[in-house]
């Protein structure tokens, strides 16, 4: 029986340690690097394409509708979203979320005014471990990272962001 037990606790340690090893080894998407954006459907229906896209900075959130620091920093991308209608700068919200009608009703609920997506399998990986939600980033018109955040965003912060759309 000890030995058993010896033996059990043993495969457990590898069994951890190699689970450390592998989220130690995790990407994580950082300034300088590239986030490939080809074909995007949003949550009402709309394929946003690479040509789509061109040209502009992209303000990419990723968000769940549960979170409270998300719904603030929301709030905060609808007036940012407002001041840049007519800029070089498009606001994209990619959601963590399980059920899709989850996303619909917060948008109709709360007025969102920007491209709302469910989280792909393609863009989670490209992005990588996060630190956790809201979690920020700005592509410039080439599609690599020129700023990053996590955790809600104060409002000065946020309407920094229409610098990039001038």
């Amino acid at each position: 029986m000890r030995n058993r037990l010896r033996l059990w606790a043993c495969q457990f340690l590898v069994v951890l340690g190699l689970g450390f090893v592998a989220l130690g080894d995790a990407h994580a998407l950082d300034v300088g690097d590239r986030l490939p954006i080809d074909s995007l459907v949003t949550i009402d229906g709309k394929t946003l394409t690479r040509q789509d896209l061109d040209g502009h900075y992209l303000v990419v959130q990723v968000w769940a509708t549960w979170c409270p620091f998300c719904h603030r920093q929301n709030m905060n991308l609808i007036e940012l979203a407002k001041e840049a209608t007519d800029q070089k700068l498009k606001i994209i919200a990619l959601s963590i979320d399980k059920n899709p009608q989850d996303v619909v009703t917060y948008a109709q609920d709360h007025d969102i005014n920007f491209e709302l997506a469910m989280m792909t399998p393609e863009l989670d990986q490209a992005i990588g471990k996060r630190r956790g939600i809201p979690e920020l980033y700005v592509l410039d018109p080439s599609g690599m990272v020129v700023q990053k955040g996590y955790g809600q965003m104060v409002d000065l912060d946020i309407f920094d962001l229409a610098q990039y759309g001038r």
